[in-house]
């Protein structure tokens, strides 16, 4: 208990910006999906558009933090990886797959609920059975079918990139051998990395797939080997120019916001991630930081809950500028509340029920690690 104590204050930055990029995403799916943010334009255009356009690059804040605690699960010093990898992938999809189908049956009854008070795109038919199996194993990008709830394609994702993660660290350990290789592990990763930024991120055709987000992801993972605090400050250095040099060369040849961010914020991380932010802990940073906690549950709800309030304020509302935008901010505090009792009563029991123990049995390795290879 102690030690999670103090994982939890080392990792208050991470929730904070965890945090802010959740609410950036549920206010880009409002300005994007629903009639109210079309009538409150009119009273406030720049802000509409640029939550519109522009607030979605919030998701690099998730993918690089992805990367940043994949390296912390499974590869914590950058060693080469042993033990089974489908272990470790199963371990991944148990913890994601089983509060996503929650969220996406959420999803489906709002779509019928919304229906009955509004006619708008944003509401998705009834689902077939196809669309349903293809939620449930994650592929419902990859087969190419229409998603039950905005943001769903996030999640598929982020199983893509650790599935890729852990089969880099199994890669690295079956070609150390028996000799250790501080120095393969990381490499793979820069080159995955710069296959990223440089190919695969540059043609949208390979939005459905790993290598296209890979780029960011992988970045999260060099912050963490860079930011080790024991590490001699010339490997730190090293993998420090690692993490700029692809990014800044990808940058150069075509300039991406996106990667601009994800760059951004990996540095941040590499300066700030492992810090103890919060010693005695004022109640405003707490309150941040348990937002970023329930973050994930917020994500997976959010769309379902505002898709509801659109329709209950398209249905019984005046087309009032004024009012509609206190719809925005009502769906807004709704998902906010929502992710709450999602995280509380659904995500967190779900976990304790389904995640197979963490705990290490003597004599027993864990299913999966990134530590040196022993002779």
């Amino acid at each position: 208990m102690v030690t999670k104590a103090l994982e939890e204050k080392q990792f208050v930055l991470i929730n904070v910006l965890k945090a802010g990029a959740a609410q950036l995403i549920v206010l880009h799916h409002l300005a994007f999906y629903g009639p109210m943010a079309d009538h409150a334009r009119s009273i406030m255009p720049s802000l509409i558009d640029w939550l519109y356009e522009d607030a979605r690059i919030a998701v690099q804040v998730f993918l690089v933090i992805g990367g940043f605690l994949a390296a912390k699960s499974l590869a914590p010093q950058g060693l080469p990886g042993t033990g089974n990898p489908f272990q470790a992938i199963w371990r991944r999809y148990i913890k994601l797959a089983p509060p996503f189908i929650a969220a996406m049956l959420l999803a489906v009854i709002a779509s019928a609920w919304a229906s009955a008070w509004m006619t708008h795109d944003s509401i998705s038919a009834p689902p077939t059975l196809r669309q349903l199996w293809a939620h449930m194993l994650l592929l419902h990008s990859v087969l190419g079918v229409e998603s039950l709830s905005a943001g769903a394609w996030y999640v598929a994702i982020d199983f893509q990139l650790y599935a890729l993660m852990v089969l880099l660290a199994w890669l690295s350990g079956r070609l150390a051998g028996q000799r250790p290789q501080a120095w393969l592990m990381p490499a793979l990763v820069v080159a995955g990395v710069s296959a990223s930024l440089l190919v695969f991120n540059r043609d949208a055709d390979w939005d459905v797939w790993a290598p296209y987000f890979f780029g960011s992801y992988g970045l999260g993972v060099l912050a963490w080997w860079a930011s080790e605090p024991g590490r001699r400050p010339g490997r730190a250095a090293l993998l420090l120019a690692m993490l700029l040099l692809p990014t800044l060369l990808a940058l150069a040849l075509a300039y991406r916001s996106r990667i601009a961010v994800a760059l951004a914020v990996a540095c941040v991380l590499f300066l700030f991630g492992r810090a103890r932010l919060m010693s005695g802990g004022g109640r405003a940073l707490s309150l941040i930081d348990s937002a970023g906690k329930i973050s994930f549950s917020v994500f997976l709800v959010h769309f379902p809950v505002c898709l509801v309030v659109n329709a209950a304020f398209a249905r019984f509302v005046p087309e009032q500028p004024h009012a509609q935008a206190l719809g925005m901010l009502a769906a807004w505090a709704a998902s906010l509340v929502a992710g709450a009792a999602f995280f509380r009563w659904v995500e967190v029991p779900l976990g304790r029920v389904l995640a197979p123990s963490h705990r290490a049995v003597p004599g027993r390795p864990p299913a999966f690690e990134g530590r040196a290879l022993r002779g």
